[in-house]
């Protein structure tokens, strides 16, 4: 097995020692470089492609946010992550674009590690190096253009509130996946689990969103439509499934982390869709219309297509952007469950029996053949006997659902 390439930049040859003390028992697994200058990094990376690359921020020269934006243009293949001390706004806004993760200075020693294992095993997950590109250069997710008009009105009225501004938001799939990965940013000094959008919206306050929409461009519309695949719809779809993976972790267990990640996970499971729409449009239609034609999952008609499936494109780019780990791997295996080797009661479990009990109940919004539930896999955790029960827990909500409609 070829070895990852990682290269650390930082002008202070202190801390690039400190970085090789801490790293030494992983030379097995990793190849480190280390350059004192941005300068040196793109020398570097001119005669090596580097499959990770962790830059401070504030460097004499070229900082930074310039090296970053200079490898992403050069080098998108590349994961790139922002180390600093300084937990100043104007820096995160800078990179908000370039940098896929922000992790503190000083670093943890062990979370550095798990850092590193994760962006190796996030390479590992899809095979096709061109939707690698693809996925690693994606500075934003595009979002319904209705939504983002509504949105950027909002923003020039000087009297409009952080609820109003937060339920924009929450309509919007990209926009939502945006503010959590800028509330897990170690940057802003909020590192806190975040139970919803709108709460993340809250922490990061009315000034940084405004920043966010009008200043750096952080958000995007989509400039392609489909006649076969509707945004609106995915993220109508993936809202109830969030609710629904929510209401089955609350039966199970009442810690607050994991529900939390079930109704998360829920939410983004389906945004490796969303990118494959708004990267690859023509493509992605002719998937979906594979699926139907043929009466086969859309996974298989993706598959066939791509070499890929939503699952991991969307778990790649949220691991990339630094989501929790579970919420990572319960959007890659939410439609392969038996894959997965954990024995306990976890997102995975919560957003893959949501995500077929939304299909149950409305059938009619089934691309091809449906996916069913893995009840193998789930008899042998010794959870066969309440997935009964989980239906009826979520039959109560499209019964409000509909009342509602």
């Amino acid at each position: 097995m070829n070895k990852k390439k990682i290269l650390f930049v930082d002008d202070e040859a202190n801390i690039l020692s400190g970085l090789k003390r801490m790293l030494h028992s992983m030379r097995k697994e990793f190849d480190f470089k280390f350059a004192e200058s941005g300068k040196e990094a793109l020398e570097l990376m001119s005669d090596t492609t580097f499959d990770l690359v962790i830059s401070d921020m504030r460097m004499p020269g070229m900082d930074g946010a310039t090296l970053l934006t200079e490898i992403q243009k050069r080098h998108p293949y590349s994961i790139r992550i922002m180390l600093t001390g300084q937990a100043d706004e104007e820096s995160v806004l800078r990179t908000v674009g370039v940098a896929h993760q922000f992790l503190a200075k000083p670093c943890e020693t062990e979370h550095l590690k798990e850092v590193l294992l994760r962006a190796s095993a996030l390479h590992d997950l899809i095979s096709q190096d061109a939707l690698k590109q693809i996925v690693s250069q994606l500075d934003t997710l595009p979002s319904v253009p209705e939504v983002y008009a509504r949105l950027r009105k909002a923003m020039a009225d000087p009297d409009i509130s952080m609820a109003d501004v937060a339920e924009i938001i929450e309509e919007d799939m990209a926009m939502s996946a945006k503010v959590l990965q800028l509330v897990n940013s170690a940057f802003f000094g909020l590192f806190q689990k975040v139970e919803s959008p709108s709460r993340a919206v809250n922490l990061l306050g009315l000034d940084t969103v405004k920043n966010l929409v009008l200043g750096v461009g952080a958000f995007s519309e989509i400039k392609a439509s489909s006649t076969v695949f509707s945004v609106k719809k995915l993220w109508a779809h993936s809202m109830m499934v969030g609710t629904l993976a929510k209401k089955i972790a609350m039966s199970e267990s009442d810690d607050k982390e994991l529900i939390d990640n079930c109704f998360i996970a829920g939410l983004l499971h389906d945004i490796g869709k969303l990118v494959l729409l708004a990267q690859m449009g023509e493509k992605y239609e002719q998937a979906v219309l594979l699926a139907k034609e043929r009466q086969v999952s859309l996974c298989t008609a993706e598959k066939e297509i791509f070499d890929t499936v939503h699952g991991d494109i969307g778990a790649y780019l949220m691991g990339l952007w630094g989501m929790p780990g579970a919420v990572v791997e319960a959007i890659g295996f939410h439609h392969r469950l038996e894959d997965y080797p954990n024995e306990k009661f976890n997102p995975a479990i919560a957003v893959h029996t949501a995500n077929a009990f939304y299909y149950e109940n409305r059938p009619d919004e089934i691309t091809g053949a449906p996916h069913g539930i893995a009840m193998a896999h789930l008899q042998s955790l010794s959870l066969g006997d309440t997935i009964d029960h989980w239906r009826n827990l979520c039959a109560e909500s499209f019964e409000q659902d509909s009342k509602d409609d």
